[in-house]
């Protein structure tokens, strides 16, 4: 979710993206789940979104050269490290920085959940052609509130009230 990036999004207003890649950052920490974060090509690109960067600035952020998240043997191994089978993922575009990271995971093994609209495209048609080919694969497409209302799982949940104010959801 770098600035340079936001700039080519057409397929989701650039508010209604930064509303939900914050509000899904902002509930997965409050269920406690490893967060890992990367930028690709900072000197191209520019840093991550300053909404973005509040709320993660005590994450370290692995800058990388790689179009395809995984191919970064930093990112990957960080990834095990977590001894997670189950991914959430975003990426800025919905076609290459969430699409090739995401079919890369389904076949190394992982059961991955892409966040659709908390990541975009520089077209409708790129945006679709993206899903498609992840849903080919075996990744599941999901909205940014779904996966997160699904953990939750129960609106007696303690962490409920404070899982919907990050969702920003009534």
């Amino acid at each position: 979710h770098q600035i340079g990036l936001y700039t080519g999004i057409k397929d989701i207003s650039m508010l209604e993206l930064k509303h939900n890649i914050v509000g899904l950052v902002k509930a997965c920490q409050i269920f406690g789940l490893p967060i890992i974060v990367t930028t690709t090509t900072e000197n191209v690109w520019g840093p991550i979104i300053p909404e973005l960067q509040e709320i993660i600035k005590e994450i370290p952020i692995i800058q990388r050269t790689t179009v395809n998240a995984l191919h970064d043997q930093r990112v990957y191994e960080a990834i095990k490290k977590t001894n997670r089978k189950k991914l959430i993922m975003t990426g800025i575009s919905t076609d290459v920085c969430l699409a090739f990271p995401a079919i890369t995971a389904v076949a190394d093994g992982y059961d991955v959940y892409a966040i659709i609209d908390a990541s975009g495209a520089f077209t409708v048609k790129q945006g679709e052609l993206g899903i498609i080919r992840m849903a080919q694969a075996g990744v599941k497409v999901v909205g940014y509130s779904n996966v997160i209302v699904e953990m939750l799982h129960d609106n007696a949940h303690p962490l409920a009230s404070k899982v919907y104010s990050c969702l920003d959801m009534p």
